[in-house]
């Protein structure tokens, strides 16, 4: 069963993402616009809300597709949005090489869940605001429906 976001986990990502209808660079120097999509973007661009919608959509679908495919074991919607929301920041690429997976996978929900803490940093360097979003992507990862 294809599993995708709710509505909560839209949620989430637009709000820890932030709306940006001109490009800018992220703390990595990526060139981002909308909701922090970065494919194919170039200093100067601008967007819609109806392409930035879109283009949440077509990244989230990558997110939910990488949770769908890797991760073996059962998880709840809370659990399957926090991921996405992770997987959505860091990466399919990422996600799949990382000690997180590799717990869930094993059934270690509670380990699994203090990796998100491992990834809060930008370009080597400690980032409060990626602390902040993993504080809430680790609370809605453990919380019951």
């Amino acid at each position: 069963m294809t599993r995708i976001a709710s509505s909560r986990g839209r949620d989430l990502i637009e709000s820890v993402e932030g709306l940006r209808m001109k490009a800018y660079q992220d703390g990595n120097g990526v060139w981002t616009l909308a909701y922090g999509h970065t494919a194919n973007v170039h200093p100067g661009d601008t967007c819609t809300q109806e392409q930035a919608d879109a283009y949440l959509a077509g990244d989230l679908h990558q997110a939910e597709w990488a949770v769908n495919t890797f991760v073996k074991m059962p998880i709840n919607q809370n659990q399957f949005d926090a991921l996405c929301s992770f997987v959505y920041n860091i990466g399919s690429g990422n996600f799949s090489k990382s000690t997180m997976l590799k717990l869930l996978n094993e059934g270690k929900y509670e380990e699994a869940a203090q990796q998100f803490f491992v990834w809060v940093k930008v370009a080597g360097k400690f980032s409060q605001g990626l602390m902040n979003r993993r504080i809430k992507e680790e609370t809605l990862f453990m919380e019951a429906v």
